[in-house]
Order: C-alpha cells, then structure tokens, then sequence
C-alpha cells in the first residue's frame, strides 16, 4: 500500500497537469476560431499581469477549479476533480499558496463530514480514499484519527457478516445435499 500511496502524489499531478493543459488547449482554439485573442500583445506574447495577474504555472487555474469544486459541493469527491486534490496540487506548485491553506481549513469540517457520509453508506473504499486526501492536508487532526477508527469499525463488520453469510450459504449446501441422499 506504501508504494501505491507514493504514487497518488504523482498521479495527481499528471492529472491535473493534464487537465491545464486541456483547459489551455480547448481555450486557445475556442478563441482561434472566434478570431480573437485577450492578452495578447504586438509581438504575440501574453503578460501574466495582462491574463488578470494569473501565474503562467497553473495556480490560477487550479485555483478557478478549486473555486468551482466548492461551489459544486465536489470536495473530495469524485476522484480526480474535487476541491481537496485541486488545492492540493496548488499546494505541490506553490506550498505557500494563502488561499489554497484557508480554502483547505475552511472546508475540512464538510469534507470530514463527507468521509463519515461514506462510511454510513457503506462504501468504504472511497471513504478510505477520502480520508486518505484529507489526511495529506492535515496528518495530525484527530477526527481524522477517529474517521480511521469508525473506517477499521466498519470494516471489521463486514467482514463478519460476509462470513456469516458464507456460512449460512455453506449450511444450506450441505443441508441440501443431506437432503438429496436420503
């Protein structure tokens, strides 16, 4: 699991890197076929400071699709394009990034409340990606600590009644073939 967990960080980078990069493609030929370019000086070039003040990194559009992941409800969910992994990614980039830090904090009492949501519904493996997003913001909160616990609980309860049902299966089975023989 260590070495799968290593991966998520670069994946994650992959994913969003590709996602600018898409994003930069699509509005280039949005704005190629409309004729016209915003930003773009006589020698072709664009300023960040003449694109609004954007970093020519990608935080700026991290950031616009962290915004509308909030705004969408999206903050650890869906994998891949929720808040939580766009601030996350600003962080990578920029790891003093303010607004990144304050949208992460201000969000993490809903997105906990997420995670517990998933492990209510019984769907553990994406409350256990979840928890793991949240736990690459913060590694030391405790009610991430106590999520974990409820997680193991629930877990732990499944695996008793999947072997329950397995036994009543097998019981039944066997009950059949005895029945079968007389």
């Amino acid at each position: 699991m260590s070495r799968s967990a290593s991966f998520a960080p670069r994946q994650r980078v992959l994913v969003v890197v590709s996602l600018v990069a898409l994003v930069a493609v699509g509005a280039g030929a949005y704005f190629w076929s409309k004729g016209s370019m915003p930003g773009i000086t006589g020698s072709g070039v664009a300023s960040a400071s003449s694109a609004g003040g954007k970093d020519d990194n990608g935080v700026g559009i991290l950031l616009d699709l962290a915004k509308t992941a909030v705004t969408e409800k999206r903050l650890v969910a869906p994998a891949g394009s929720n808040a939580y992994e766009f601030y996350l990614s600003v962080l990578q980039l920029d790891p003093q990034n303010k607004i990144a830090q304050d949208q992460l904090h201000e969000s993490f009492e809903v997105a906990s409340a997420d995670v517990e949501r998933a492990i209510n519904d019984n769907n553990l493996d994406e409350a256990q990606r979840e928890l793991s997003l949240l736990r690459e913001f913060d590694k030391t909160n405790y009610i991430l600590s106590l999520l974990g616990g409820k997680l193991d609980a629930q877990r732990q309860i499944q695996i008793h009644q999947d072997e329950a049902r397995a036994a009543a299966m097998q019981a039944q089975q066997q009950s059949a073939g005895n029945g079968s023989m007389m």
